[in-house]
């Protein structure tokens, strides 16, 4: 009788500003466990080693590891990249360093910024295209030599090359490619075409610069990683997670290192549509709220907004396709103090996660999000996760007191109030960013509230905003690592048209989207990725004539009409902006696909486990301060105790392992089938 193969274990860890998270399952989706541990801020392989090992499982049992890092984020912000040079078309070398008119102080006229690549190390060569990719100049490819070996002399340790009007030809950058490996001492050498085939120099340039000081930095830290876990015991490909949502085998994910940016968000983001849907509530808006920052997502019908306009930070735009999230410095561990203008500031300044918050016991000296939380009864004491040496309330608020309240004429207590309100104002903001100033009504969507500290303040955000419904997944700390274990592989890809609708030609519409998908199968091959199925989806990015801002079309398929396409950007126009402009002509700028192979579908139902030995009544009660009603006597129950089906009014407090919900006085909560909760704002019948 033939053995029975043994259910492999899949792991989904994500590497967070303060924590890194671990969910473990069996392929079936049961044997559950969770960790949670500090980030290792100098090397995050460390931490991703720690949280596997407090899983207590052999490495050589676990089939597939999904990875969210922050690793290129974290590099570009903090600059710790590599050096690199730049090879581009005579007289455009300063492209990078001019940028737009946008400037990041409106009445300043003015901002500053440091390029990441120095003039010194921009070499020019002669060649040139003009804008319908006819050669006005043929490539000089002995100056290119010339210039590789200066670059290589300087040390630099990756090369991009960039030439005018490359994305409607690219035969000068592609030879020039060639010159480079010839004398190039490894792989990471960028061409721009090859990163996005976008129109705007100036956008595409800095992408590709992006992509060739990351490319190192994460190569190192994917090879430094495999090789941990091999010694450990873990011989397979390890998958990695993408800004734009989807996985890439870690084979090939330097060759475009500039996609893994943002990619902890997105995981996140990911995690919440797959929620959501299960859980019947496909529109929501997500707030993730973690130790260093919030962020906040769109979704709608379960499938997450995609942007091709992110902008790191000033004058560091990355124009490839990424899940749209809007992040402000207001998590957990943001620091609050007094400004130069005397009056109470909350982040975006971060304690991170050494030395944390004060009440980590780590030599924090400076109040934080999470230490109001706790002054104001919100959080247990005697549960926080990652606390080294305990600290008294009685201390932290005499700290919070001498830090902020005598400057204030404010105790402890009301201070911390203050750090409250002032936070969830500054969260509001950002979900109105990603909802009101888009033309979309919160009142239509459910709050998807995540991360540590997210169900600490989602009520009362979903209050502030008219959200009828909060949603908080099973395990609402530990999202993003979720996130990783449902991705599926993704590759998207972009071609700028940059024509007029009515005189496009669709025959190069329709072959460009065939091309496309062509080349993301191609990959997805490559990859030996383990999938049960193909999905295509096609955008088109389009423009009035004249405008300098796009919007994303959907489209059906290839085989899309004139006007079908006119149609559909008329709708999308007038959602947005409740304006029609008959009178001026249409243009179609870039055409883009997403290839995606879908993984394997985890069960939700398993996330969440009822422990009836807890009876259903409060397991204590403690005085909580509430910003709809101030101080209340609040029930507290533990998740567990919480089975599907369960009824509660707020005001009440839910504690688990990994967060604590606040369910605020005048709200309703149920458990629903797959064990989220469902908080109705405002009360009213679930």
């Amino acid at each position: 009788m033939k053995a029975k193969k043994p259910i492999g274990k899949v792991v989904g860890i994500d590497v967070g500003g303060t924590f890194t998270d671990l969910i473990m399952m069996d392929e079936d989706g049961s044997n559950i466990r969770v960790a949670k541990v500090p980030t290792t801020v100098e090397n995050q392989a460390f931490g991703v080693l720690s949280a596997l090992k407090a899983t207590g499982e052999r490495l050589d049992a676990v089939s597939t590891i999904i990875h969210g890092t922050t690793t290129t984020t974290n590099a570009l912000l903090e600059r710790k990249i590599s050096r690199c040079g730049l090879i581009t078309t005579r007289g455009f070398r300063d492209v990078l360093e001019l940028g737009r008119r946008t400037r990041p102080k409106p009445y300043g006229l003015k901002g500053q910024f440091v390029p990441l690549i120095p003039r010194e190390l921009r070499l020019e060569v002669t060649e040139r295209m003009d804008a319908q990719g006819n050669v006005i100049r043929a490539l000089d490819e002995g100056e290119v030599e010339t210039a590789v070996k200066k670059l290589i002399a300087a040390g630099c340790e990756a090369i991009v090359v960039h030439f005018l009007h490359a994305y409607i030809n690219p035969s000068h950058e592609r030879r020039a490619g060639e010159i480079v490996r010839k004398f190039w001492p490894n792989n990471y050498i960028t061409l721009g075409h090859a990163i996005i085939s976008e129109y705007r120099e100036y956008e595409r340039g800095v992408t590709a610069a992006v992509n060739a000081s990351i490319q190192p930095v994460l190569h190192r830290y994917i090879s430094r990683l495999q090789n941990e876990l091999k010694n450990e015991g873990y011989p397979r490909d390890l998958l990695v997670m993408q800004g734009n949502g989807g996985t890439v085998s870690s084979r090939i994910v330097s060759e475009a290192a500039v996609n893994t940016v943002m990619s902890g968000p997105a995981s996140g983001i990911i995690a919440a549509a797959y929620t959501s849907v299960s859980a019947g509530m496909p529109n929501v808006i997500t707030c993730d709220m973690g130790g260093t920052s919030c962020d906040v997502g769109l979704i709608q019908n379960g499938i997450p907004d995609v942007s091709s306009e992110l902008e790191l930070e000033y004058a560091m735009p990355i124009h490839v396709p990424m899940v749209d999230v809007h992040t402000i410095g207001a998590g957990g561990g943001s620091l609050a103090f007094i400004n130069d203008a005397g009056m109470l500031q909350v982040g975006p300044e971060s304690a991170g996660a050494t030395p944390g918050p004060i009440c980590y016991g780590r030599g924090g000296e400076r109040p934080t999000i999470t230490d109001a939380n706790l002054l104001l009864g919100r959080i247990n004491p005697d549960a926080l996760l990652a606390v080294e040496n305990k600290i008294s309330l009685d201390a932290i608020a005499a700290i919070v007191e001498r830090e902020i309240g005598e400057h204030m004429g404010m105790d402890a207590y009301e201070v911390a109030a203050a750090i409250i309100r002032i936070a969830n104002d500054r969260m509001a903001g950002a979900l109105r960013m990603v909802s009101l100033s888009r033309g979309h009504d919160p009142r239509d969507f459910a709050l998807f509230a995540f991360g540590g500290a997210g169900p600490l303040h989602a009520t009362a955000l979903a209050r502030e905003l008219a959200i009828p419904n909060v949603l908080v997944p099973a395990k609402p700390g530990i999202t993003n690592a979720l996130g990783c274990l449902v991705a599926d592989v993704r590759h998207d890809y972009v071609r700028t048209v940059n024509r007029p609708l009515a005189d496009l030609d669709m025959k190069l519409v329709r072959d460009t989207l065939d091309a496309q998908v062509t080349e993301g199968k191609t990959t997805i091959g490559r990859e030996q990725v383990e999938i049960e199925g193909l999905t295509v989806l096609h955008f088109a990015d389009m423009q009035f004539r004249g405008q300098s801002h796009i919007l994303t079309v959907p489209v059906a398929n290839s085989n899309v009409t004139r006007e079908k396409l006119s149609k559909d950007f008329e709708a999308v126009y007038w959602r947005r902006f409740e304006v029609s402009l008959p009178e001026i002509r249409p243009v179609l700028v870039n055409l883009h696909t997403a290839v995606i192979g879908r993984r394997k579908r985890v069960p939700l139902a398993d996330l969440t486990q009822v422990d009836k030995k807890l009876g259903v009544k409060p397991r204590a009660h403690r005085r909580v301060w509430f910003e709809a009603g101030g101080w209340k006597k609040t029930p507290i129950y533990r998740r567990e105790q919480l089975a599907r089906g369960s009824k509660l009014s707020g005001p009440l407090i839910v504690e688990q392992l990994d967060s604590t919900i606040v369910v605020e006085p005048g709200c309703k909560l149920v458990t629903d089938k797959l064990g989220n909760l469902i908080i109705r704002v405002g009360g009213g019948a679930i």
